[in-house]
């Protein structure tokens, strides 16, 4: 990939991670519309007819084995409780916090689950950054307010259960064999779909007609842009620029998220979201390895 071209697909990126920043905002304006079973099944519906093209024109087509199958079918599961947990915690809480709280927690949890069950080695800066993500996770959480209520709310308990249901997505979704993730997940929305329209929700009774253009602006924005767009951008960059330089995207997801909520919600962002923020994006870096600024080769 040539330079330009390097550049292009970064201004891509950073549109992706928009995307992801806004879909938080996304979902707290539809919880005024809709249930969360209802969401997940609008949302999948505009991903599903909207990813299909872009399949076709990757050349990824629609195969998938017996065992990416399964697997699909056991992702779907968890996507669906993870949806639940990710719209519940918007509604009742704030998309700023959402949005901060379960993109810097996934990486941690994920790294903390491949440690505890895949025997991940785990040296001394991975104690460091672990220690440091936890300071930042309690903050964030507002813990030194001692305020039980507080601490242990909903909206916590759904972002806490987001932030592990992702990771156990994201384990299982690893494990599949001879299948692009796009066409992996194309098969995870439409089995997630079926499973949503057979036991939670009644199509006929969804009431279209009170949907004005702030709902179909959202549920688009979150369907094409926050979905289809940005998990296409996400994995092509994997295939392109390699996993750590994409990784080093995701540390605008909470940016974004802050800066959306701000703009469009009116949310008051507390001092310490923006603390526990920094605190465990440094415990992310760290664990990962991810260099944000590479140093430039010098030529002899």
């Amino acid at each position: 990939m040539t330079q330009q071209n390097k550049n292009i697909f970064y201004i891509l990126m950073v549109l992706a991670m928009a995307g992801w920043g806004a879909s938080w905002v996304n979902a707290k304006v539809l919880s005024s519309y809709i249930n969360e079973y209802e969401m997940i099944f609008l949302r999948n519906f505009f991903t599903i007819i909207t990813l299909v093209p872009v399949l076709i024109i990757t050349k990824k087509y629609f195969y998938i084995n017996r065992r990416s199958f399964l697997l699909a079918v056991l992702a779907s599961v968890i996507m669906i409780v993870y949806l639940k947990c990710y719209f519940l915690g918007t509604k009742h809480g704030t998309a700023s916090l959402g949005g901060a709280l379960v993109t810097t927690l996934i990486p941690i949890n994920t790294f903390i689950f491949m440690a505890l069950f895949w025997g991940k080695k785990i040296l001394k800066k991975d104690i460091f950054a672990l220690g440091l993500g936890a300071i930042g996770v309690l903050t964030m959480l507002n813990v030194w307010s001692f305020s039980h209520e507080q601490i242990f709310s909903i909206q916590n308990m759904y972002f806490l259960g987001a932030s592990i249901l992702w990771p156990a997505l994201t384990i299982t979704s690893s494990k599949i064999t001879n299948t692009s993730p796009m066409v992996f997940g194309l098969y995870m929305y439409l089995i997630s779909t079926i499973f949503v329209s057979l036991f939670f929700v009644d199509i006929s009774e969804i009431n279209f007609a009170s949907f004005d253009t702030i709902f179909w602006i959202n549920i688009l924005i979150l369907a094409i842009v926050a979905t289809t767009f940005a998990t296409t951008v996400y994995f092509i960059g994997i295939e392109k620029l390699g996993t750590n330089e994409v990784s080093s995207f995701i540390f605008l997801v909470p940016f974004f998220a802050i800066v959306f909520s701000i703009l469009f919600l009116k949310e008051e962002v507390h001092i310490t979201t923006i603390i526990g923020v920094v605190l465990t994006v440094i415990a992310v870096k760290i664990l990962n390895n991810i260099q944000i600024f590479k140093k430039k080769k010098v030529e002899q």
